[in-house]
Parts: structure tokens; C-alpha cells; sequence
């Protein structure tokens, strides 16, 4: 038994394209919360010079992520910028030299125990590449490491579109390895399972070649559906156990980790150079030269379309992400961060949204949710401002994965309800408590 999943296109125009790296941008913008959680405490001024891999944030809470610098050159100034999620940020805007020196201080971590490889995770800023972005160090710095009896892999890539893990899989097959070696030698774990989607069979290929002599190692085909990567279905899908309502997946025995994300934690290991590049799949109706373009962190999206050729219409909509879960881009000057995996540019026959009607109770969306929401009865429970309701409704476990909209009929906007209801649950959850403690 699987959970629920939807059926959508795939057009993965770039699986097959190496990625092509982008020449050093004149400026780079750095914000502080490319992560879960606090942003980062600004460590530079203006003025200052500052090298490759040298930090300029540092984490400022436990659920944080240190930031690094992309480029070498001088601090231009220390600015606040409004982020595609709405929330105001600081931000590190650095003029490249063009010169790309490597900060001095960078070399590979000294790792021999659970502490120091928590540590060295830690410094090189790594989060979740899949699109989440909660620090990996948070997610592997578990206090009991008995409670872990399995790692699953996610290397799914279920939104269309995206292939920047595919080409993880096929380019950095090695890294991936040495990444599960080091989290099974220091988290103590010999279970592995790489959950990956059936329409990669190259790189489901390429993964069981190149861990044919590790038996700590499964290569776990699943069928190609939506949202075959979400978290909570990924560990449904791979192990079988559902992770419980507010819970996470250590709570039954797994930890969840990008794969991506463990190909950079094999590379960090043996460099020391943290995360300041990524490679980002730009595509979309609308792009002329689709491809997989290695950029460094900060580099405005304007230039990541514009080496792929520009546009063969006027964009009517941009994307950080795919088409599903991704959020518009409201300016091409918006920085390359470090969860993006993909920016799309939309034509208008794409990305026109459409003309809704009157919800018809075909119950499409309660079918299709893998988490057995029911999006009709938060839409209403909304309508009526219901907090109450909404908390019975369980709206807060919504992962926002968008099947409801996608297999409405009536073309309503099911999962930007369900968002908007989250505000209404928080702030009744808020004044219930504040009503308690009266």
C-alpha cells in the first residue's frame, strides 16, 4: 500500500544536459535565511574584502545555517531585501574581483567522531537541497542515535521540470557514496534506502553500479507520481511507516536526507569548501535554451535565464522551484539561494490562472490528498473564519504539495486556501492559549 499520489506531467527537457557553469556575476546578494529557521547574523561590513568560502553570516540559533560567500571581492554594503515568501531579510551584497580566491582558512574538516562530523556539517552551511532548506545539522545532530535504524535517500525529483538531482545522481555518483559512508561510520546507521522515482531508470542504473558491494544499500524504484518526494510519503513509500500528526520521521526510526544534499556532505568532508554554488535547472514555456546551470549563491535569476538563451515570449510568470510547490518571482534580480533548485519563466498560456467555479462535491481533492485531508471542508471552515474548525480539520499538516488545485475541476485554489487557513489556526490556536493563561 502506497499513499495517495497524482499523476502529472514530467517534462524533464534537461534530465539529459550537463550542467553548464556560469561565469562569476559582477555583484552577488547574499541573504541571511536561506534556511528553516533564524537567519543569520551578519559577521562583515562594508568595505570589507572578503574570499571565496569566507563566512559572512553565522547561525544565530540552534534551527540555523551559517552563509558563505560566493565570490571574492568587497562587502558593496549590508542591505534588507524582501524575499519571495514576503519576509524583510538582511543581506550581504558583495562586487566581485572576478579573482575567485579561495579563503585561506578553508581545508578539510578533521572528523573522527559524532561530534566533529556534526561539527564540520555545521560549518559548511549545508541545508536541505531538495527545496526545504532546514539545516542538515539540526536533522543529523539526533541526542539518542539508537533511535535511528535507517537513513532514506530522497532522490525522488517528482515536480516537472526540475532535474538538478538527476544530474547529481548521474554526475556525482561517487560523492553520494562517500556521503552515505560517512553518515553510516559516524550516525552508526547500516540501513540505506535511495527512494527514487521510476522515470530516472540512467540513474537508478548508475546507483545500483555504484553500490553493487554495499548490501547496506537499497535502490527502492517507485512509480512516478506527485509527491512522490514529499517527506511524510517518502518514508511512507520506502519503509512503510507514517510519520504521526506533528511529528517527524525520527520518530519512526528514520532520518530524511536530499540526495544532493548527501553528495555535497561526501564532497564538504574531503574540500572543506562549504555550500556556495548550486545547480539550478532553468526551463519553462518561455525559455528558449533550457539547461542545468551551476551558478554561484547570490547571482541574480536574470542571469541564469539569460545565459539560457533568454526568452522566446514575454514571461507571464517566474518560479523559484516547479511548477507545484514553487513560489513567483516577483524580480528577475532575486538571488540564486540555496535551496533553489530550479527557476522557471512561464508563458502566458502556461501560467494564466484560470477562471474558477462553484466547488461541485466531486471530492477529487480528499481522493488525491496523500494525507486524507479534506480541502472542501477547510475552504469552508476558512470562509468562516473557524479556527476551531480548521484545528479539527487538521489543516496544519497540510504540506502544501498542491494535488487538490491540481485535480479540481472547478479550478479553485485549494492549496492557497489551505495556506491562508494555517494564518487563522495560528492566530486561534494564539488567543486560546493566551485565554488559558488568563
Amino acid at each position: 500500500m502506497r499513499l495517495k499520489t497524482v499523476k502529472v506531467p514530467h517534462k524533464k527537457n534537461t534530465a539529459g544536459k550537463k550542467p553548464e557553469r556560469l561565469s562569476v556575476p559582477k555583484e552577488v546578494t547574499i541573504p541571511m535565511s536561506m534556511h528553516i529557521g533564524r537567519p543569520a547574523k551578519v559577521i562583515v561590513k562594508r568595505g570589507d574584502t572578503v574570499k571565496v568560502g569566507q563566512p559572512i553570516g553565522e547561525a544565530d540559533s540552534y534551527v540555523s545555517a551559517r552563509v558563505h560567500s560566493s565570490v571574492s571581492g568587497t562587502v558593496k554594503k549590508i542591505d534588507e531585501i524582501t524575499m519571495s515568501f514576503g519576509a524583510k531579510v538582511p543581506a550581504v551584497v558583495i562586487e566581485s574581483d572576478f579573482k575567485q580566491e579561495l579563503f585561506e582558512e578553508i581545508k578539510p574538516p578533521e572528523v573522527n567522531d559524532f561530534e566533529s562530523f556534526t561539527k564540520a556539517v555545521n560549518d559548511s552551511g549545508i541545508v536541505g537541497l531538495g527545496g526545504a532548506g532546514f539545516p542538515t545539522f539540526v536533522k543529523l545532530n539526533v541526542k539518542d542515535l539508537s533511535l535511528i535504524d535507517v537513513v532514506v535517500i530522497n532522490a525522488a525529483e517528482c515536480e516537472p521540470y526540475i532535474t538538478a538531482d538527476t544530474r547529481t545522481m548521474l554526475d556525482r555518483t561517487e560523492s553520494i557514496q562517500k556521503g552515505v559512508e560517512a553518515v553510516k561510520k559516524y550516525l552508526k546507521v547500516n540501513r540505506f534506502i535511495i527512494g527514487i522515482e521510476d522515470n530516472k531508470p540512467e540513474c537508478v542504473k548508475k546507483l545500483k553500479e555504484q553500490f553493487k558491494n554495499d548490501g547496506s544499500v537499497e535502490i527502492k524504484e517507485l512509480p512516478a507520481r506527485y509527491p512522490q518526494g514529499g517527506e511524510k510519503v517518502m518514508v511512507y513509500n520506502t519503509i512503510g511507516r507514517m510519520v504521526p500528526k506533528g511529528g517527524l520521521p525520527l520518530d519512526v526510526g528514520a532520518v530524511v536526507i536530499n540526495v544532493s544534499t548527501m553528495a555535497f556532505i561526501g564532497e564538504y568532508l574531503e574540500t572543506g569548501i562549504p555550500l556556495i554554488e548550486k545547480c539550478v535547472t532553468v526551463d519553462g514555456s518561455a525559455v528558449k535554451e533550457p539547461k542545468n546551470i551551476i551558478a554561484p549563491i547570490g547571482t541574480p535569476v536574470k542571469e541564469l535565464f539569460e545565459f539560457a538563451g533568454g526568452f522566446k515570449e514575454e514571461p507571464y510568470k517566474a518560479v523559484y522551484g516547479g511548477p507545484m510547490m514553487g513560489i513567483a518571482i516577483p524580480d528577475l534580480d532575486a538571488p540564486v539561494l540555496k535551496m533553489t533548485n530550479a527557476v522557471l519563466a512561464m508563458g502566458k498560456k502556461e501560467a494564466a490562472p484560470y477562471d474558477t467555479t462553484a466547488c461541485i462535491n466531486c471530492g477529487r481533492c480528499l481522493n488525491s490528498c496523500p494525507l486524507k485531508l479534506d480541502p472542501r471542508a477547510i475552504s469552508k471552515a476558512y470562509a468562516l473564519n473557524s479556527g476551531a474548525d480548521l484545528e479539527k480539520l487538521c489543516v496544519d499538516l497540510c504540506m502544501e504539495c498542491g494535488c487538490c488545485s491540481f485535480v479540481c475541476p472547478a479550478k479553485r485554489p485549494l492549496v492557497q486556501t489551505n495556506k491562508l487557513s494555517k494564518i487563522v489556526l495560528r492566530n486561534y490556536l494564539t488567543k486560546k492559549e493566551e485565554e488559558k493563561n488568563e
